[in-house]
């Protein structure tokens, strides 16, 4: 039987996978040509790690090495990652070149000798070559590759009158693969690695993941709920790597009872530990990255509430982060514009709860040991708005020191993710006595914050904001009324951070607002939270 695995490329024959047939038939495609008598195309293959960039080209090799016409060679360079003399890197790459075509290559440590060993004559049929781990080389290593290829691409194009097995060389096609799109690359001014031919690797579409665990069911025997493959997806929005991992765990190490269904039971059992109790090289490579400066002020803005941070490709903060599948691309259509947003919930809670910690490892003092809660938190009930209450006398009487180390932008002002860190970290440590469960949610990637709250078997939720004007702020009670009736709620609770408020402003826009829906009523009720 198969299994799933997110530990390099899978295995056609043991892993279960998607077999992405559009995907490789546009590769194969840019490879050979759209004629491949008149040459193919120089390409980059680019997308984050874990998503199936050698899996992908390892199938259009299997495929083009079909096609009697062509040598197709695949050479991985991880190995040379560490590598900073150019010429070893050419002589490296030669030789393993020579070693797949059955020939010898010695002696090419220079550029020159390098494009030479494409040489009709030398070769003896025109060569697809596919190069993995491309960006692990040293930059310097990176262009004189790079430039090498222009030449014989150059070349190529100036003998317009001849067929590819006539060309001078015989590099027919070249992919690139890495995790950068562009590589360092494909800006350079007349460089054939033209972004237009590139080919990213997209997450797995739905479809794709329910084929995948249908997969599973069909050679198990065993059921899966249909939501806990939609649980899977929406954590992951198809990330290969995330979504197999989760898939392995849910299928093998968490899967007590083979002979009853995969239940939502298990699903929530499994994920407990996948956001807490397991490591995930993926995600902590993530983690790594968004710490560093000057990442860590970009991820810290992405949590922001009051304004989405547009996207451009040349801002080279949000490209690394783009890149390195931290972060995703969201389309405004209708006003021409893209966003930043993270790229799945799973990746963002982990960087929320990553920093929640990180920055308020200890909380202090978070009520007075003798007062008394029953008008907040009973045995079977909780009052959010009176829980509220307390955080902000508990805020207002710690910010000082609380704060004094927190992360602040370049005016100086704290980020505003910081507050919600806080708030989070807050409830989870005050309701932990009471064996409460205090979780974040990120149902749209930006410009939203959910903190849920299961308490004596019920749920409780609250949604943070910052508060920015009226229109913003009837605007929020109307999200956060939609988001109580996607969760069945009755109430719901909307806490606005604000720099100051006075009492006038305070009893005017913390009135419930109530929101009639098809089934029932829902209710909002505004607080606010001031921090200075």
């Amino acid at each position: 039987m198969r299994r799933f695995s997110s530990y390099g490329p899978v295995n056609n024959k043991l892993n279960y996978y998607a077999p992405r047939e559009e995907l490789l038939d546009r590769a194969c495609t840019q490879l050979l040509g759209e004629n491949p008598c008149e040459g193919g195309h120089y390409i980059t293959v680019w997308a984050p790690r874990q998503t199936g960039k050698t899996w992908v080209m390892q199938q259009v090799m299997f495929r083009l090495k079909k096609d009697p016409r062509f040598d197709v060679l695949k050479i991985n360079l991880e190995h040379l990652k560490d590598e900073q003399e150019v010429e070893k890197i050419i002589e490296t790459i030669a030789a393993e070149t020579g070693e797949k075509l059955g020939k010898t290559f010695k002696g090419i440590n220079n550029p020159k000798k390098f494009q030479d060993i494409f040489r009709k004559g030398v070769l003896d049929k025109p060569v697809v070559l596919i190069l993995d781990e491309f960006d692990a080389l040293v930059e310097e290593g990176i262009n004189t590759i790079a430039s090498a290829f222009r030449n014989i691409y150059i070349s190529r194009a100036d003998e317009i009158e001849k067929t590819t097995e006539e060309k001078t060389y015989l590099l027919h096609g070249a992919a690139l693969i890495g995790v950068r799109s562009v590589l360092g690359i494909e800006n350079v001014k007349g460089s054939p690695f033209n972004v237009q031919r590139s080919v990213h690797i997209p997450n797995l579409s739905y479809d794709e993941v329910m084929e995948m665990f249908a997969w599973y069911e069909k050679e198990s025997g065993q059921s899966i709920s249909r939501d806990v493959v939609d649980q899977i997806y929406y954590e992951c929005i198809g990330q290969p790597g995330f979504t197999c991992w989760l898939g392995e765990l849910l299928t093998e190490k968490y899967n007590k009872d083979k002979t009853g269904p995969i239940s939502m039971s298990d699903w929530e059992y499994t994920y407990m530990y996948a956001s807490r109790g397991l490591p995930n090289n993926n995600i902590l490579n993530m983690i790594e990255k968004a710490k560093t400066e000057p990442y860590k002020d970009k991820v810290l803005e992405l949590f922001r509430t009051d304004e989405k941070m547009e996207f451009r490709f040349d801002d080279k903060e949000l490209n690394f982060l783009y890149t390195n599948g931290i972060t995703d691309i969201e389309e405004d259509r209708e006003n021409m514009t893209l966003y930043s947003r993270f790229s799945s919930p799973f990746v963002q809670k982990r960087l929320f709860n990553y920093f929640s910690n990180e920055i308020f490892d200890r909380l202090g003092r978070l009520v007075d040991p003798f007062e008394n809660m029953d008008d907040a938190i009973t045995e079977d009930h909780l009052n959010i708005p009176n829980i509220i209450s307390r955080y902000r006398k508990y805020l207002q009487e710690n910010r000082e020191w609380l704060f004094k180390e927190a992360p602040r932008r370049k005016d100086l002002r704290i980020f505003e993710a910081v507050y919600h860190f806080n708030l989070y970290r807050y409830l989870y440590d005050l309701l932990k006595i009471w064996k409460s469960h205090v979780f974040a949610e990120f149902p749209t990637g930006n410009g939203k914050v959910d903190i849920l709250i299961k308490h004596a078997g019920k749920l409780y939720g609250l949604e943070v904001k910052s508060f920015v004007n009226e229109r913003a702020y009837k605007e929020a009670l109307k999200q956060t009324a939609e988001y109580g009736k996607q969760l069945g709620l009755p109430e719901m609770t909307l806490v606005f951070f604000i720099e100051t408020i006075d009492d006038k402003n305070r009893k005017k826009f913390e009135t419930p607002f109530v929101y009639e829906a098809e089934k029932g009523k829902i209710t909002v009720k505004p607080v606010f939270v001031q921090v200075l």
